[in-house]
């Protein structure tokens, strides 16, 4: 059963407003190039809640922990990998806090990300250590507070099943959204179409699946549609989309979205199909207003083609940003 607060506001309303990119809000509070932004749940937690409380402030119905990269795969990178339970609690009690005094329904949903890893049988990671990894992050997120648990930037289905299970043993509902990059599909070659079927297919299954992160607006509301081509009408589909295109400047990415790119992007992913919208790389409270008030009282019209997407937010088929100088590496994801 999905948990009170998230089936009471899908019935209540239309659609639901997810929040923004929490690593991006870091960022603007002082986090370091280098730094892992899940240790300000420690280290920082006043910041961590400001950015929560933005979003909340700026009309967010759920509320992602700062847990993107807290799985022991992710946090060995930094020498914490003992410290799972540690930080993910602390994520969620932060949220938590947060939510708990908004006045009104909020969903704390915790986030988990890739293990960054390659699973078997192309990589070394093995579906039982994947899975105990996310046990491991899923069952300290619902310890400190998580209404649901949101799994997030995936890119493999193995991965995504392993996430599922694991996150799926806490008894809480989970949510899950994959990352479509590479031409119209996952770096590792799944496709909308493919990933709603495998989603729908789950046992224990999820309560909504998606699409974040990506490429730009323009290709993360072709997903969607294409999502919709193999999903059940009942099914709930995810849309959170970077704040316009990814670019390189002075060595850093950056997003060219404006507030009337995302109220723009927020309309068509409505049309396209998606109950809950948000937003990933780049965007802030501000462009979180502006999806708010361009959704607010919006009667959808029937969804878009691909010719009207690229005349109101470019080109579907972007190609993905890379270093300058150089020849392209694999992105180190992150939600932000």
């Amino acid at each position: 059963m999905m948990s009170d607060v998230l089936a009471d506001l899908l019935a209540e309303k239309d659609w639901l407003l997810a929040d923004g990119a929490m690593g991006t809000s870091l960022f603007q509070r002082g986090l370091e190039t280098g730094e892992a932004p899940d240790l300000w749940n420690i280290d920082q937690p006043e910041k961590v809640m400001d950015v929560h409380q933005s979003f909340v402030d700026a009309g967010a119905d759920i509320i992602l922990t700062n847990s993107f990269g807290a799985n022991a795969l992710r946090l060995k990178l930094h020498g914490d990998q003992d410290r799972v339970t540690e930080i993910n609690r602390a994520a969620a009690e932060l949220a938590r806090r947060v939510a708990d005094h908004a006045g009104r329904s909020v969903v704390v949903a915790g986030s988990m990300g890739p293990t960054g890893e390659i699973m078997e049988p192309v990589g070394p990671l093995s579906m039982a250590d994947a899975t105990q990894a996310f046990h491991e992050q899923a069952a300290a997120l619902a310890e400190g507070g998580a209404d649901v648990l949101w799994i997030e930037t995936i890119s493999s289905t193995e991965e995504y099943e392993a996430a599922v299970k694991g996150a799926a043993a806490t008894g809480l509902p989970v949510v899950g959204t994959m990352t479509f990059d590479t031409n119209g599909r996952t770096m590792m070659g799944v496709t909308p179409e493919d990933a709603a079927s495998f989603a729908s297919s789950l046992s224990p299954g999820v309560h909504g699946y998606g699409c974040n992160c990506g490429v730009g607006p323009a290709t993360l509301i072709d997903t969607v549609l294409g999502l919709r081509k193999t999903a059940a009408d009942t099914d709930i589909i995810v849309a959170k989309g970077n704040c316009g295109i990814p670019e390189y400047v002075d060595g850093e990415i950056a997003y060219s979205g404006s507030p009337e790119i995302m109220a723009t992007y927020a309309k068509l992913a409505r049309r396209a199909g998606a109950r809950i919208i948000g937003g990933c790389c780049g965007t802030t409270a501000i462009h979180l207003k502006a999806i708010k008030e361009a959704l607010d009282g919006y009667d959808p019209e029937p969804a878009p083609t691909r010719e009207e997407i690229e005349a109101l937010l470019g080109p579907v088929d972007q190609p993905k940003p890379q270093p300058e100088g150089g020849e392209g590496r694999r992105r180190n994801r992150r939600r932000g």
